[in-house]
């Protein structure tokens, strides 16, 4: 019997897949669990539409993610740190700083688990952070540290 998973089921599919299963199967657990439906015409027709309105939703966000890599190419955070002698900071800037900053300079919210900081910034200077907007979009966020 041919059913439409609902839920991931262990070792039978992934949610939205179509998979071949044993009618006592498919009634006593699946579809008595609300893990799954059978696999008719409508609900081909409905999991066809869901597929292609989840394409699309997906299609506008890799794009407005590329909008917002382009807007940020050219932009630049300024964070002021605290300088002892020589120029030398204390503490460092980490991308929770960034990213508060980048709200307040720029009106944007990025989230700051998506920049991918090597290392926190310890010294005064120009760095670029890389910053994952979609999973194929990567944008470079221009930081210039100076003494405040």
């Amino acid at each position: 019997m041919k059913v439409i998973l609902l839920q991931d089921v262990k070792s039978v599919g992934k949610k939205d897949e179509i998979v071949d299963v044993s009618a006592a199967y498919a009634h006593n657990m699946l579809i008595k669990k609300k893990l799954g439906v059978e696999a008719t015409s409508q609900a081909l027709n409905d999991l066809k539409l869901r597929n292609k309105h989840a394409d699309k939703v997906a299609e506008e966000n890799l794009e407005m993610s590329r909008q917002l890599a382009d807007s940020l190419k050219d932009k630049k955070v300024e964070i002021k740190m605290k300088t002892g002698e020589g120029g030398r900071t204390f503490g460092s800037v980490s991308t929770k700083e960034i990213a508060q900053e980048v709200k307040k300079q720029l009106g944007l919210d990025l989230d700051k688990k998506k920049m991918q900081l090597v290392e926190p910034i310890k010294a005064l200077g120009v760095y670029e952070v890389p910053v994952k907007l979609h999973p194929q979009v990567t944008a470079q966020l221009r930081v210039h540290v100076v003494e405040g």
